[in-house]
């Protein structure tokens, strides 16, 4: 089936929306959070019956956890902004120095798409005629890179509230139930919300929910696993 000149433009166009990908990040940075601060505190709580050390001990690894997540988001982000930037740079200056080489590389792009005789020579033409469309088409295409990445900051915000919010769900028990029963009850709580999180996560990457809600359930919970066994073995039962 012959594509169109307005299908092949219609196609570079389009771009993922931002929206999803902060969603990710927010699913990413509470997920971290619920699991790191339940390992620590089932590990605390193990090890000891008083409820000041366990929250203290919570509320530090929330937050230290949190300004780690949110420093490595931006990190992250802010090395996928420059390199992209760098990569754009150095393509537009091949498109410049090198027109005829980065036209072939346009040619040979759409020939293995299926693109042939005059309808290939038209896309060729249409694409190369603007160094703005070529240039997008070019990190797209040859490099797999895009513009819609997530800013460097909101990245940081994003995961950094995410990692609080997620956190804070195994500790709050702690600060209203006896040490035994915060601990049951953060467990289940964790448990169900990690195959919450689970679910919304195959929603977003079109995978089996239950699947994925279960693994991630059983991962956050073979990470309180160990936290449990290291307060019970280095600490006394409560």
């Amino acid at each position: 089936m012959r594509k169109s000149l307005k299908e092949v433009r219609k196609k570079h166009i389009e771009g993922q929306s931002p929206v999803g990908a902060l969603f990710k990040e927010f699913i990413l940075g509470g997920q971290d959070g619920l699991v790191n601060v339940l390992g620590v505190i089932l590990g605390i709580a193990i090890a000891t019956s008083d409820i000041k050390i366990v929250l203290i001990a919570g509320l530090a690894a929330t937050f230290a956890e949190s300004f780690s997540m949110a420093a490595v988001a931006y990190t992250s982000a802010k090395a996928e902004e420059d390199y992209y930037y760098s990569q754009k740079k150095k393509e537009l200056s091949e498109i410049k120095d090198v027109p005829k080489v980065e036209t072939k590389e346009i040619y040979d792009i759409y020939y293995a798409k299926g693109f042939r005789g005059k309808l290939l020579d038209d896309v060729v033409k249409q694409i190369t005629a603007d160094k703005k469309r070529w240039l997008s088409i070019m990190m797209k295409e040859e490099l797999g890179l895009t513009s819609e990445f997530i800013h460097p900051i909101k990245s940081a915000i994003v995961v950094g509230l995410a990692a609080i919010i997620g956190s804070f769900i195994p500790l709050v028990a702690f600060f209203f139930l006896p040490v035994k029963t915060a601990i049951i009850f953060s467990v289940i709580v964790s448990a169900v919300a990690l195959f919450i999180t689970g679910v919304f996560e195959a929603r977003i990457n079109l995978t089996k929910w239950w699947k994925k809600g279960l693994e991630l359930m059983i991962i956050g919970m073979a990470a309180a696993l160990i936290g449990f066994i290291v307060g019970k073995l280095l600490g006394v039962s409560v």
